[in-house]
């Protein structure tokens, strides 16, 4: 071969979408960049909202109950709907998929921020959830076609990782600073020229990868999942205005079981050449998946609930502005944003048991300790700060070993749904986590006594996960992956 012909050694070649004079290192940064924009602001969203609910209820008239719907709109569609996106990004591509999402969030973030009514905004973020399940796998995909290399892609996939903990982060901060600088508004409009970069970025650099072969989607699987927890959430939400016995909210319920029973149906159908369930039951005879999967539920069970619960609390019953509840946020936000790569190393030493099963305690003995600040003087501020800064790293020592102990379960091929169910459970314990909490302190006689009860609830469910965690992860098991 001749010199000509052969590459420089050390030099990168510029990608094909790059411009003139773009290294393929350079090119795939700024991929890597537009990417994780994206899911920047997927994750954000879940989280700048909650410092901004009590403006938004002033502002459109809406009640607890309706406050748990804005909430919730955006992470139930957000988890039903994970699954079924992943096999969208297989069939169509992920590039196709991802620019899909992109446009609909910046859409429908310009649309929320013209809402009038307290119905529309809910619509407008269920709408939100499906534009944001439509990004979060198919962004992995996009990195796992454009990184062959798999030591470039691990690193690709820690710095994608970061910016969920970076989002958490910013989140309360950034939704109090909007909120009472520009409005609540301002919060959904952050989404169009963040949305848009990455838009810019993604169509100049993403690689275009070859759908697979067409594969039916899971439909009935699909819309029964939807159907169960749209049924259990609105049975919970309403619980508390409408009473436990009342026709909608043993309706809810009856959705809720019927739909349930359809989705295990569904799921229990063989895999043909045509057709995938998106959740093939025989995974959960795998007990380290299965409790890691409930696991997964209970972390985001009490940090949503929390969340919520705390931010009303913060502005309505102390009477922070929505900028203090924000900074009141970050002892519990910012150990989410540097703690997990501590965690990752360590799990990488010691195994997934024993940082899971401590984050679980850490995460129960925080919003324990936060039960007691229900009362704004000196001490409690200070339990609230303790109480926040171990919850926060609760979370940060929790979650990435469940995604090890998860994915390291399971055949390399089924991977990709065990990440994705994981998701999906995080997701529906957020869902959860708000209806729950929100419904216990709606139902107690003071702003006080519903904080502190619910907050009590949300302790004891985190350490009951210690629990599930050391009985289940990371012993030696009868597992069939």
């Amino acid at each position: 071969m001749s010199s000509q012909s052969a590459s420089p050694p050390n030099v990168s070649r510029p990608s094909p979408g790059a411009p003139p004079g773009t290294s393929a290192t350079a090119s795939k940064g700024l991929l890597l960049l537009g990417l994780s924009l994206g899911y920047f602001m997927v994750m954000l969203d879940t989280t700048v909202v909650t410092v901004a609910l009590p403006a938004i209820g002033e502002d459109l008239s809406g009640s607890l109950a309706g406050l748990q719907w804005v909430s919730n709109g955006y992470t139930l569609t957000f988890a039903a709907l994970l699954l079924t996106a992943g096999a969208l990004s297989d069939r169509y591509g992920g590039r196709k998929v991802f620019l899909t999402g992109l446009w609909l969030f910046a859409v429908f973030s310009g649309l929320s921020a013209v809402a009038t009514s307290m119905g529309a905004l809910i619509a407008l973020r269920a709408l939100l959830g499906i534009a944001g399940a439509l990004l979060l796998p198919t962004s992995l995909a996009i990195i796992a076609h454009a990184y062959t290399d798999p030591a470039a892609r691990a690193r690709a996939m820690g710095g994608w990782a970061a910016i969920s903990g970076t989002a958490l982060a910013a989140g309360p901060l950034v939704g109090g600073v909007l909120t009472d600088t520009l409005g609540w508004q301002s919060i959904f409009l952050l989404n169009i020229p963040v949305g848009l970069v990455s838009i810019a970025i993604t169509m100049k650099y993403a690689p275009v990868s070859a759908p697979k072969p067409a594969k039916g989607l899971d439909l009935p699987g699909q819309i029964s999942a939807v159907l169960a927890l749209a049924g259990l959430t609105y049975a919970l939400i309403e619980s508390q205005p409408k009473g436990w016995g009342s026709p909608e909210v043993l309706g809810g319920f009856a959705v809720f079981a019927v739909a349930g029973v359809l989705f295990v149906l569904a799921e229990r159908r063989k895999k043909t050449a045509t057709h995938a369930p998106m959740l093939p039951l025989e995974m959960f005879r795998n007990r380290t998946l299965s409790a890691g999967l409930f696991a997964g539920l209970l972390v985001n069970f009490g940090l949503s609930g929390v969340l919520f619960v705390l931010s009303l609390f913060f502005q309505e019953a102390l009477g922070y502005s929505a900028f203090t509840a924000g900074l009141a946020f970050l002892p519990l936000t910012l150990p989410t944003a540097f703690n997990p790569i501590f965690t990752g190393r360590l799990v990488a030493r010691i195994g997934a048991r024993k940082p899971a099963i401590a984050g679980f305690l850490m995460m129960g003995v925080g919003v324990l300790i936060q039960s007691a600040s229900t009362a704004d003087s000196t001490v409690s501020l200070v339990a609230m700060c303790v109480g926040l800064l171990v919850l926060g790293f609760g979370v940060s020592f929790s979650i990435p070993p469940l995604m090890t102990a998860i994915v390291g379960s399971v055949a390399k091929e089924q991977a990709g749904i065990a990440s994705g169910a994981l998701n999906s459970a995080r997701q529906t314990g957020a869902v959860l986590g708000v209806a729950v909490l929100g419904a216990v302190m709606g139902g107690a006689s003071s702003a006080n006594d519903g904080t502190r009860v619910a907050l009590v609830v949300a302790g004891l469910v985190l350490l009951a996960g210690a629990g599930v965690v050391a009985a289940y992860i990371g012993r030696p098991a009868k597992n069939s992956a």
